[in-house]
């Protein structure tokens, strides 16, 4: 009998693979970075930048203040002022006018006759750092997608995609090389053995579809279980017209309800004012935003970075910042100035929630008086980054909620005085709306 070798060919593609492995693993290491010392921390500087300057100052435009990067060393060349006098101007600017200091009437005047606002509980250690950040070079660029944010990881730990995909193909290669020589070792065995590998044909029977075509009683139930299973799809789909539950069209400027109700806790009724004292909860004017947004220039993102399923979806710092250049693009808003051009443009927004016409539904009515939470009807709006139909809105969930949702009675005579009635008469425990007349065909139809 034939000596079989299969045994060392396996051995050696293992060894190779070991020290594939090995070679890689060596290949990781870490990298020191250096830390530049300051007179003061850019870090804490830029946590009390946000908190006191980020309102009406950046670093590198002008907003309703001056751009402050570099603003010590620019003060200190053009005006011969130092630090002590920023630390004056920090404190007391409306101080500093009164005083008759030139440059602070001079900045007063420059910017529209309004004072600074002064910060008389920052310290002279918490100005160090905020200059120190100001002072600071600027921080890089912010990475756009995943794929990018994965080289720059690679890169920072001293290996990159390029070296783990060879890696990962030579592996592969070897596993392949692998199973090629073991299936031809156990071919030699099994014919040195003596068993045939070749399949045995099987015996051809009758078709299954002609011994169901042959059996009567078969066809009759299949046929009738067809009929009443396509009517109740095609019932199911009829009832299914003008429901549009889980619709989320694409809106010219990209607004995130999770970034404005979710990250920054903006109430609903700050820009759906209407809803308090309306039948419609209204679209808010461009104004509303502006509000926020003159000095909201740019999106800086979640301090914990973006998460991965954003960087998939696009939605980068830069991606926001962009959307925001349409907002000032369409309310006529000249950053470089401040001020407006006159020269607006319509936002043709795509509405999502429809009733139909023969539909009576007032948002006064039930977030006004009844107290209802926007979240009952419109879902958990403060975790969409697109806005999309929670509910489905129909005549059987609107019925549904009447019947289950108790009316508050606590301090509130008329409320009192027909729970007593009702509960004299038919022994009611809880008044809900179904039982005040909202199951009444005239409440909600014309």
């Amino acid at each position: 009998m034939k000596k079989v070798t299969y045994r060392d060919q396996i051995s050696r593609v293992l060894g190779i693979s070991l020290v594939v492995f090995l070679l890689f693993s060596i290949s990781i290491f870490a990298q020191d970075e250096a830390v530049a010392s300051s007179s003061g921390d850019p870090a804490k500087g830029k946590t009390l930048f946000n908190q006191n300057c980020a309102a009406c100052h950046a670093l590198n435009r002008k907003m309703t203040g001056p751009a402050l990067a570099n603003v010590e060393s620019r003060l200190s060349e053009d005006e011969g002022l130092d630090r002590e006098w920023l630390y004056a101007w920090i404190k007391n600017s409306p101080g500093m006018i009164k005083s008759g200091d030139a440059y602070a009437i001079k900045v007063f005047n420059e910017y529209n006759q309004a004072p600074m606002t002064a910060f008389p509980t920052l310290s002279n250690a918490d100005i160090d750092d905020i200059l120190a950040y100001t002072a600071a070079p600027p921080p890089a660029p912010v990475v756009a997608d995943a794929a990018a944010a994965e080289a720059v990881e690679g890169d920072s730990s001293g290996i990159t995609n390029e070296l783990i995909l060879g890696a990962l193909v030579i592996v592969f290669g070897l596993l392949i090389m692998m199973l090629i020589l073991v299936q031809r070792t156990l071919k030699r065995i099994a014919i040195a053995n003596g068993l045939d590998l070749e399949k045995t044909k099987a015996e051809k029977g009758v078709p299954l579809w002609k011994a169901f075509a042959q059996n009567q009683f078969l066809v009759l139930v299949s046929a009738i279980f067809l009929l009443l299973a396509g009517a109740y799809f095609a019932y199911g789909w009829m009832m299914q017209i003008g429901i549009d539950q889980g619709y989320a069209p694409i809106q010219p400027i990209h607004y995130s309800h999770k970034i404005h109700a979710g990250d920054n806790k903006i109430d609903c009724k700050y820009c759906h004012s209407s809803a308090r004292v309306s039948k419609h909860s209204g679209i808010p004017s461009l104004n509303v935003c502006m509000n926020c947004h003159k000095s909201i220039y740019e999106y800086k993102g979640n301090p914990e970075g973006p998460s991965k399923e954003d960087l998939a979806n696009g939605y980068t710092n830069e991606f926001y910042t962009g959307e925001i250049k349409k907002l000032y693009k369409a309310v006529g808003w000249d950053e470089e100035n401040q001020s407006y051009t006159g020269e607006s443009q319509p936002v043709e927004w795509v509405r999502i929630h429809n009733l139909p016409d023969l539909v009576y539904f007032n948002h006064s009515q039930h977030v006004t008086v009844a107290g209802i939470e926007c979240q009952t009807c419109h879902g958990p709006v403060e975790e969409m980054e697109i806005m999309s139909q929670f509910s489905p809105l129909t005549m059987g969930w609107c019925i549904n909620c009447h019947r289950d949702t108790n009316v508050k009675v606590e301090d509130n005579e008329y409320y009192t005085k027909i729970h007593e009635e009702l509960s004299k008469k038919y022994g009611v425990e809880n008044l809900t709306a179904a039982q005040m007349g909202g199951l009444e065909c005239g409440k909600c139809h014309y």
